[in-house]
């Protein structure tokens, strides 16, 4: 039911409930916007339906979808990474890569001819590689 007493809009939906750790209360799809004849607005986080006496608009506050937004992004990432962290550990052997020792995939090689050209009058050995 969405709506006040003066104006208001009842359906009867047939839905599943998942049982997944999410921050969202319901997730409303085609099927629900299909019966109530619903328009939503996701840039201005509005929904929009035909009433009995007139338009009926449900709103969000930006503030409570950034909340939202952020704990679902929280939630989200120690759901994955509880999940896939043992999987990775268990898969990939430790290694240690030496930083200071270039490799060929890390060289740096110019493909055509360069200049450099000084980027700090006060410090002559800052540069840019220029192509030419």
């Amino acid at each position: 039911m969405f709506g006040s007493r003066a104006n208001f809009r009842l359906e009867i939906l047939t839905f599943e409930v998942v049982d997944f750790p999410g921050s969202y209360h319901a997730i409303l799809g085609r099927p629900c916007y299909t019966r109530y004849m619903a328009i939503p607005n996701y840039t201005y986080l509005k929904m929009k339906m035909l009433g009995p006496n007139s338009i009926i608009t449900v709103s969000s506050a930006f503030s409570h979808t950034l909340a939202c937004d952020c704990e679902h992004y929280e939630l989200t990432t120690a759901v994955v990474n509880s999940s896939e962290l043992p999987q990775l550990g268990e898969s990939s052997a430790p290694v240690v890569l030496d930083c200071n020792k270039p490799t060929s995939s890390m060289a740096f090689r110019l493909l055509k001819e360069a200049k450099a050209v000084g980027i700090d009058p006060a410090n002559p050995t800052k540069t840019v590689w220029i192509e030419t």
